[in-house]
């Protein structure tokens, strides 16, 4: 079903196609046709379905562009999902000039977001809580909302946010339009629906979603490190994402990775957003193969391309299970999913052995490769100079490439911040790049350059 069958300006239909959107996904041609009609509407759909688009070509339809005040309000469980949204919707808004779009998350400062809301917003994305402070300081005012948006409401309840939610709803406007987006369709969630949605419309596409192709191995080992080594050995995954129940859990497992020559970062609650998006933009731009993370700490992360996933430890249940699966295999990829438990949690593991689609195999199988080890293609340059300096990904290919004499093929990922820039350099080409931009100038600036 093509976009062009909906009621949309040919600007946003233009502005679609340029965007490689031809045909609406399962999720977005069950949505789209009644949020664009104004009705509320609960929608179950797994993760890299279209459902920012799903909810976020309808919001931007329904702005009045003239009206600078806050229209629209997206509300997501965690930073990352918060930056990935706003960064979609900002795509689709080029439809029209002037439209803003703002972010309001934690771990970034308050007083910046306060400087940035004097000026007013169409759209705001946001985390809950960090919403809730600017709401209870009257520094965003919600009384012109027409659309309110839960993305991820299932992880925001896991994550105790309802008390948050309840507190924002407060705020708005009981004649609104409200969005609910959700991988699970439980009965809490449902409950949620009934409480702040009228009459909505109820979409669940996941049954008629293309399945990820995805192997599903378990193994019982009584020494998980080990296995885990063996296991990157005997498969090879250029990236893995290594779920952990617990931070602590997650920081000693890295650290146990990196002593055996494995590369590996650890991203969860503890560390500080400079942190966080430190190992982030390296694990995004294949400067660090292995990722070991909590739950709630992976929320949101777009990485399109993942070899494999690990449980090493059970997670809490079938549907945690589902989601962290579900994050390989995408897009017709072939996706591995291996969970790994130990006697004690051998009990635990009975919800899975009825499921012919999980293999339990022999630990004994997998052997390690003599000297083996995990090396990132890439390594990162840190550039301190970003947006606010003016300066784009552009600026600093040309800088590389000419300057630096690097080809452009030695050039991975490029993101630009506020006031950095990170950019992937093919380890054998990082020292003489780091001593090109070092001694040289971007747009005739000289800039500090280290390596991450």
């Amino acid at each position: 079903m093509k976009f062009t069958t909906l009621p949309l300006s040919s600007q946003m239909i233009q502005t679609i196609e340029s965007l490689g959107y031809t045909q609406m996904t399962a999720i977005q041609a069950q949505a789209l046709p009644g949020v664009l009609e104004g009705r509320d509407v609960i929608a179950q759909a797994k993760t890299g379905s279209g459902k920012t688009a799903a909810f976020g070509i309808g919001l931007l339809h329904h702005l009045d562009v003239k009206k600078f005040r806050v229209q629209s309000l997206v509300l997501c469980p965690t930073r990352e999902l918060a930056d990935q949204v706003a960064k979609e919707l900002r795509r689709i808004a080029r439809f029209q000039h002037n439209i803003k779009i703002l972010m309001l998350t934690g771990g970034e400062s308050f007083g910046k977001q306060l400087g940035s809301l004097e000026h007013q917003a169409h759209v705001i994305v946001g985390t809950p809580g960090r919403v809730l402070k600017h709401l209870n300081k009257e520094s965003l005012e919600l009384s012109n909302l027409k659309t309110l948006v839960l993305d991820e409401a299932d992880r925001m309840l896991d994550m105790g946010f309802i008390e948050e939610i309840e507190s924002v709803l407060t705020f708005v406007p009981k004649e609104r339009q409200t969005l609910l987006f959700s991988a699970t369709y439980d009965d809490e969630i449902l409950e949620i629906s009934k409480k702040i949605q009228k009459n909505a419309l109820h979409v669940k596409t996941t049954e008629q979603e293309v399945e990820n192709k995805i192997s599903q191995v378990f193994y019982k080992t009584e020494d998980k490190v080990d296995t885990l080594i063996k296991i990157f050995s005997n498969y090879k995954p250029e990236n893995v994402i290594v779920f952990t129940n617990t931070k602590l859990k997650a920081k000693e497992l890295a650290e146990s990775l990196v002593k055996n020559k494995i590369d590996a970062l650890a991203i969860h609650g503890d560390l500080e957003q400079y942190e966080r998006n430190d190992v982030l933009v390296q694990f995004a731009n294949r400067s660090c193969p292995v990722l070991v993370a909590t739950d709630v700490a992976a929320r949101g992360l777009d990485i399109k391309e993942l070899s494999m996933v690990v449980n090493y430890d059970l997670p809490h249940g079938l549907e945690t299970y589902t989601h962290r699966i579900g994050r390989t295999g995408r897009a017709g990829a072939e996706g591995i999913a291996i969970t790994l438990y130990n006697e004690y949690e051998a009990q635990k593991i009975e919800p899975y052995e009825s499921d012919e689609k999980h293999q339990f195999l022999d630990v004994s199988v997998l052997k390690k490769e003599q000297g083996f080890e995990m090396k990132p293609e890439f390594v990162t340059l840190v550039i301190e100079g970003g947006k606010k300096d003016k300066i784009r990904a552009g600026d600093i290919l040309g800088a590389l490439t000419g300057d630096a004499g690097l080809q452009g093929k030695s050039i991975g990922k490029i993101d630009l911040y506020d006031r950095q820039s990170y950019v992937a350099i093919e380890n054998a080409f990082i020292d003489e790049a780091h001593k090109k931009l070092k001694n040289g100038k971007i747009k005739n600036r000289k800039f500090s350059v280290w390596v991450l």
